[in-house]
């Protein structure tokens, strides 16, 4: 796709039809309704420890906390050495609930407060049910809000889809917990295509994630005029941004083709409480860091570029 197939002048229409949107009350990050009144939003600002993988995970906490950031979202596995071939996860799938609220406390004894954890399956998988069920246990342990799941890039079952989200919303409800779609290709590769599924849903503890960044990647679409058509379900972000040209890459926020402003303008005054999650904040073309400092500098920056667009519309940040 060429940049000029981007036509981001059109988002101003959508954006002012999808403002109103937050007047229909949903469940936020942290259960409570929608306003109506344009409150500004809360944007959480919290770094994956994802962009660290190739670090042990104390050293990933370590320099997210030196990043500026008081908020972490969980990656999915790191190497605990160097040398390792195999990583090590994060938090394994039938971890007890004791080891997440020990990782929890971890966190929050530096100063950050996690507010995601990934599920590392996709909901059409054989055990999804009792993997998804000790997620939300283990997420309710560490104090984590948010479980983040996607689907396979060739699309999924998405009747299958509908009827485990009808069963695990009670579940999430039940634990304080909110399960989050986001885009990954196929048939869920948009936000509105995700909105559809928790529509069909209709849980209040089953919301979208929006990627923008997965939504120019696989399906080589504007995310824009998207996040203006799924708006009010929106209850967090993975945060990156993308290429076509020189390289069709994804990358760091403000290195890429999205606007950030333009991206965020439709959620900045819900009222709610955002998390904005770091997923990608590399540069593009260049090779990456061989050294965790030369990450800890793009996670500061990537913060510092987000913060300036939060401000900038008029949220607040955390």
């Amino acid at each position: 796709m060429q940049a000029s197939t981007i036509n981001r002048r059109m988002f101003l229409h959508g954006s002012l039809l999808a403002a109103g949107a937050w007047a229909v009350p949903g469940a936020t990050a942290r259960g409570q309704d929608a306003t109506d009144d344009a409150q500004p939003t809360t944007f959480q600002l919290a770094c994956m420890t994802l962009p660290y993988s190739q670090f042990p995970l104390q050293r990933a906490l370590n320099g997210i906390k030196s990043a500026g950031y008081k908020y972490v979202a969980w990656g999915t596995s790191h190497r605990e050495q160097p040398g390792d071939k195999k990583r090590t996860p994060v938090m394994a799938h039938d971890a007890a609930p004791k080891s997440a609220r020990e990782l929890g406390k971890r966190c929050r004894d530096l100063g950050l407060d996690p507010v995601m954890m990934f599920s590392t399956i996709y909901p059409e998988h054989n055990d999804a049910l009792s993997i998804f069920t000790s997620r939300i246990k283990q997420a309710q342990a560490a104090g984590i809000e948010q479980v983040l799941t996607f689907g396979h890039t060739r699309g999924g079952n998405r009747k299958l889809w509908v009827e485990r989200f009808k069963k695990l919303g009670p579940v999430a409800a039940d634990h304080n917990v909110m399960v989050v779609i986001k885009q990954h290709g196929g048939d869920t590769g948009t936000g509105e295509a995700c909105m559809k599924i928790a529509m069909d849903v209709d849980h209040p503890n089953v919301k979208v994630n929006f990627d923008a960044g997965n939504v120019m990647d696989y399906l080589n679409l504007d995310p824009i005029p998207d996040i203006n058509k799924c708006a009010k379900w929106v209850r967090s972000f993975c945060i990156k941004d993308h290429r076509n040209w020189p390289r069709d890459q994804d990358c760091g926020p403000g290195y890429g083709e999205i606007d950030h402003y333009r991206l965020l303008e439709p959620v900045a005054k819900t009222g709610l409480t955002i998390p904005l999650c770091f997923e990608n904040i590399f540069k593009p073309v260049v090779p990456r860091p061989t050294k965790p400092e030369g990450v800890d500098w793009l996670a500061r920056r990537a913060r510092d570029y987000i913060q300036t667009v939060a401000e900038g519309l008029g949220a607040k940040v955390a």
